[in-house]
Parts: structure tokens; sequence; C-alpha cells
């Protein structure tokens, strides 16, 4: 029996990434090959309660055990077993199919502190059905550096009652340093019953995954089972997992493995690279802030959308109830982050003032999208010929325009382009200038929307208030993923956000109809150049 054997997640935690959507034949040739490079365990994806997910193939979310069936290949290598995962809470076990032989053998089962505290029998039903069902399991008690000594041995004692195949130590938001990894793998190594496997689960948020691998293997001794997760290449959400092509190649040279790694790194060159070419993961500084304060990747994520600085992001997590960081729960981080940024201010001497300089005129809006370069005669010969209050997003336009600079970064780019702003709240606390004009930054959001803190959407509510009565939009383009171009210069950077494209035009579709919608009769909004958000425009 190996000393440590090597389980490929990369089917499931991988693959959270880009939601499972695996193709079918991809799913088959990454089980095929992994199969025959040795490794010991293959994780084949999520089960999950039909009422959750809607399996239509295409994908590593499936439904049921038999639907799993198909990726296995028929003459498998006996040395190689098969699991999938199931997180508690997200499937009905009186569902699970009796283990037939021919597709997984192994089901891991994930839950969290609370539910162990606040549902341990019905989660120790659970395991009972995964064992009586003819199943290996795996038991999978996720964040494991949350629990205090005490409640670790508590779990474990409980554990050594229900004999699983195997017990996860699972740094769930790679929080863990070395010491802490010594000290919970010798807490189980020396008080779990030795039948057992250890399995251990590493992500790479503090650049340690491959360091705590090395140390466990140094740890093991020979007595128990100890199982080590991995991914091909470390794919994983935000910093990712432990790589497996590493993890192997330590193990073939110091442990006398016989994993094939030029086999490895060929499912890493068809497979895995064309993704990463499209979505980005592993160490970054948001993920070390996730890692720090033990938080759900989402939520950082989240923030960096947000244009935030990382010590800005930093001090919202730290704002964040601790039971509270390790969900992903939209509406809680959207009203800290408001709360964390929304200065407040009087500003109704401010907008007194932009009133009387705007006047009666139309309000000119120009968002920073390439049409303004493709459009730009005939944007031109508009101005001159109707003279409106001209408001660029952003960027600025020319030196007796105004610009709306609708975040921190944006402003601090182009402050000496121009000293004519319109900044909100959050940007600035006080004008550097009489041409600084600073509005309260709450009053012109749009909440309940994910892209509640648009810049172009921000300037259009704040013109709301200033009782404007013509509204003529350009460059508001919109996203199109066959597009090179989609900005007015280079300095903006829509790339990172290609994955998400579909998602941000319908919903600035929605909000630009629901705007026109609120201000129908008060406001004449049109586009002077073709939007996605908009169905007709001036210059076609």
């Amino acid at each position: 029996m190996k000393k440590i054997q090597v389980l490929d997640c990369t089917l499931r935690d991988g693959g959270r990434i880009m939601d499972c959507k695996f193709r079918d034949e991809v799913i088959k040739n990454i089980s095929q090959n992994l199969g025959d490079a040795h490794i010991d365990v293959i994780e084949m994806g999520f089960i999950r309660d039909a009422k959750c997910v809607e399996y239509t193939g295409d994908s590593t979310f499936f439904t049921s055990v038999s639907q799993i069936e198909a990726f296995i290949p028929k003459g498998r290598n006996k040395e190689t077993s098969y699991t999938a995962f199931i997180d508690y809470g997200m499937y009905d076990f009186q569902n699970l199919e009796p283990c037939f032989g021919q597709s997984v053998d192994g089901i891991r089962v994930g839950f969290t502190r609370n539910n162990y505290k606040q549902n341990k029998h019905e989660l120790w039903e659970c395991f009972r059905i995964v064992k009586e069902r003819g199943y290996k399991l795996f038991v999978q008690g996720v964040n494991t550096p949350a629990y205090p000594d005490i409640e670790f041995l508590e779990l474990i004692q409980a554990v050594n009652e229900i004999k699983p195949y195997g017990f996860g130590i699972v740094d769930t938001y790679g929080s863990m340093y070395m010491e802490d990894a010594k000290r919970v793998f010798d807490l189980a190594q020396h008080n779990l019953n030795s039948q057992i496997c250890i399995d251990v689960h590493l992500h790479n948020n503090f650049q340690l995954a491959f360091a705590i691998a090395q140390e466990i293997v140094r740890r093991a001794d020979g007595n128990r089972k100890i199982m080590i997760d991995a991914t091909l290449e470390g794919m994983g959400k935000c910093a990712g997992n432990l790589n497996t092509e590493l993890l192997i190649d330590y193990l073939n040279r110091m442990e006398n493995g016989d994993y094939d790694t030029d086999l490895i790194l060929d499912i890493i060159d068809d497979y895995i690279q064309p993704i990463r070419r499209k979505i980005e993961w592993g160490y970054t500084v948001p993920a070390f802030i996730a890692g720090i304060y033990r938080a759900h990747p989402n939520n950082v994520i989240w923030m960096t959308e947000k244009n935030m600085e990382m010590k800005e992001i930093r001090h919202v997590m730290a704002n964040i109830e601790e039971g509270k960081r390790e969900r992903y729960d939209y509406d809680n981080i959207e009203r800290t982050y408001i709360r964390y940024i929304a200065n407040k201010i009087d500003d109704s001497e401010t907008i007194m003032k932009l009133k009387e300089m705007i006047g009666d005129k139309e309000a000119l809006v120009l968002a920073p999208g390439y049409n303004l370069v493709k459009y730009r005669k005939g944007i031109d010969d508009y101005i001159e010929e109707n003279h409106p209050f001209i408001i660029s997003v952003n960027y600025v336009f020319d030196k007796d325009s105004y610009c709306f600079a609708g975040y921190k970064k944006r402003y601090e780019a182009i402050k000496t382009e121009t000293d004519r702003f319109i900044i909100p709240s959050t940007v600035k606390k006080s004008a550097r200038t009489g041409t600084e004009h600073i509005v309260n930054y709450e009053s012109i959001l749009d909440l309940g929307y994910r892209l509640f803190d648009n810049s172009t959407m921000m300037l259009l509510n704040l013109l709301k208030k200033l009782d404007v009565k013509e509204i003529t939009i350009a460059g508001f383009d919109g996203f199109y993923k066959d597009q090179d171009h989609h900005f007015v210069d280079f300095s903006f950077d829509g790339t990172r956000h290609m994955d998400n494209y579909d998602a941000i035009n319908e919903e600035i579709t929605k909000m630009v109809r629901e705007y026109k919608e609120r201000v129908k009769g008060q406001i004449n909004v049109r586009f002077l150049t073709p939007s996605i958000y908009n169905e007709e425009s001036i210059l076609e």
C-alpha cells in the first residue's frame, strides 16, 4: 500500500471556477487519462438535488450517481477509485442510489462547523445512508482551522464512532500557516482511529499548499492511509489548489511513486491550458486577503470588481462578522461595502450650483465606449449644432467639459488632465478647486442591482436630481465578445470581465430601461451612438 495517495479533484473543486461546465468529451478524457497516469482517486464532480441544478450534460454538477457512469473508463484501472462530493443541505440522501460498481465507489460529504453543531443527528444519518448504500464514506468538515482544538478532538471522537473510510483536514479558505497544518494533522494522527484515512485538502492563498503537502508527507508514519487532494495546474477559485503535477513529481522523487508525469502534463496542455487562457486563477493579493480572514473568495472577488484598493478590501473584510465571512451573502457584502465607503455629506449647495451651471441646457453624457472614436465626427457635429452641457464618464473629453469620475482609481489616473470634476463622496471628501464638485454617493446609487455603482448610471441618477430635461448619451456601447476595442482608450481594461459580458449587458439594459421608465414625462432620454442597451440611436 502506498504511504501517500493522490486524489485529483480537478473535475470537482477545480471546475468551480467555471461553474463546472466541462464538455462531456473533456470529462471523459480527463477521467481516462488521470487513471492511466496512476492517480489513486479521481473526483468526478458534485451531486446535487435536481431542484438545485438541472443536469443536461456538459457539466460535473450531477443529480445522480448513475449519470457519472458514462465518464468512468470501462476498463478501469483497479488501483484507481472514483468519488463524488455532496454538500450537506444540497442533496436528499434518501435519493442516493446503491453503489453498483460501474460508477463512483466513494462519496465525500462536506459540512460546516455550524452544520455539525446544529444538525449533528441529521448529518450522522446522512453518513449512515452513504455507508449503508455501499460507498466508501469520506467525512469532510470544511474550514478545519476554524475548529478550536477541543471541538476538533470532539469531532474526531465522533468520527471514530462512525468509522468512515476517510476524514478530511480541509483548508477551505487557504488560511493555514505551517504551524496550523502541523497542529491539526498531529491532532488527527494521534487521535483518529488508525484504520481511517486522513485526507488533506489545501488551497494556495498563502502560497503554502505545496510546502504543507511536503510536511504532511514527512509527518506520515506509514501506519495509516494518507490522501492529499490536488488539481491540475492548481485549477480552482481565487488562489486555486495544490498542483497535481507538483505533488506527483515530489512523490515520484521522494516516495518511489509511479505517477506518469508526462501524461499529466499532456492533460494540462490539452484541457487545462485552454481554460486558463480564458479564466485566471492563482495567488493574488485579494486571495491573500481572503486567506487572512478565512473568507469565501466570492466576497473578495466582488470587491475587486468594484475597483477598490487592496487595503480597503481588507478593511471591509474586517468589518464582516467572522461567521458571515465564510459564506457568500451578496446582500450582506453589499451592505457592508456601502456602509464602509459611503462618506455621507451635505451636498445641497453642490446640487444647487450644478443646477445653475447646467441651466436649461441639454446634458450630453459621454461614456467611455469605443463608439466615441468610431462616431467622433458625428459627435463633434452634434455638439457644434446643439451646444449641450458635456459630462464625460471616467475620462477627460476636453478642457472645457466636465468629467464624472465614478471611482477613486480612475480619478487618480486623470486628475492632472483637468480640474473640472463631478465626484462621488467615496472618491474625495473635499474639493481641491472651485471647479470640483462633490456629491453624496448613496443618493445616486441604483440599489438592488449588482452593478448598482456603474459610473454612467450614477451620473444619470445625478442628472435626475439636477432636474435636467434632456439627456443624450454617447459611448455607452455595451460589450461584444468578438470585439477587440471596447473603450475610448487603452487605459481602460474590460477583458477581466469577458466571461460576464452577457450578464453585464443584460443587467445594464434592464437598468437603462427602468431608468427611462422612472423619468418618463420628466426627462427625454435618447442615445446618440449605437448601444446594446437601447434599440435606437441618432447616429446609425
